[in-house]
């Protein structure tokens, strides 16, 4: 049965030729170091599945974020797991990411033929650098909206576009139900297909131009 359908899917999308090219190609001799994309993609993975559990409780609005995110953590049964996986791993995230972009670095797996895998791990790291900047508001207590006034002032600095950034960012010139609002919609909806798209890139181009190997002596 399963090999009819197995034939049957073969026949109408060739999915035996995307199995082998992802899962059965041949990769060089490598470390630990090389680990880290593979653990970012599985937190990202975490990210997306405990961010939609949060969800389906969370209300954006400055009357109930706080109370909801208190009834997460502290009365849902679990919600102060789901959450913590959530939290923890944003911060996980980061590390990874920065992590994998020094084995890169200091391997000079960035070189021809991967210059444009190392661009989307670069637009990678930014957009997980914005899921933390974006997410540290939705708890809407007293740290998160202090050092969002202190972000977001500090983006305000640049020269003459700074006031003009300042307001896109806040949704007019102080932190308000249009900052929460506005931070929210980044983080669940422009942020996550932004991310998909380009871990699907940089996916695509990893499998096609394969991993480097570590420079041998002398090289």
């Amino acid at each position: 049965m399963i090999n009819r359908i197995g034939n049957w899917m073969e026949d109408r999308i060739g999915w035996r030729a995307a199995w082998e090219g992802i899962f059965l190609r041949k990769i060089p001799k490598v470390n630990w170091l090389y680990t880290l994309g593979s653990a970012s993609l599985f937190i990202a993975i975490n990210q997306i599945v405990t961010g939609i559990l949060l969800t389906l409780y969370y209300v954006p609005t400055p009357d109930h974020a706080y109370n909801t995110v208190q009834f997460i953590t502290y009365e849902l049964p679990a919600g102060w797991f789901i959450r913590g996986l959530h939290h923890y791993g944003a911060s996980a995230m980061v590390i990874l990411a920065v992590l994998h972009m020094l084995r890169v670095i200091y391997y000079g797996a960035y070189k021809y033929p991967r210059e444009v895998t190392w661009t989307s791990g670069v637009l990678l790291l930014l957009v997980v650098l914005g899921f933390g900047f974006t997410g540290y508001l939705l708890p809407w207590d007293q740290r998160a909206f202090w050092a969002t006034t202190v972000g977001t002032r500090i983006a305000g600095t640049a020269p003459l576009v700074g006031d003009f950034i300042l307001r896109v960012i806040r949704g007019g010139p102080e932190l308000s139900e249009v900052t929460l609002a506005r931070f929210y919609g980044v983080h669940v909806w422009v942020l996550p297909a932004v991310l998909l798209l380009l871990v699907g890139v940089h996916m695509i181009l990893v499998i096609r131009n394969g991993i480097s190997a570590p420079p041998e002596a002398g090289e």
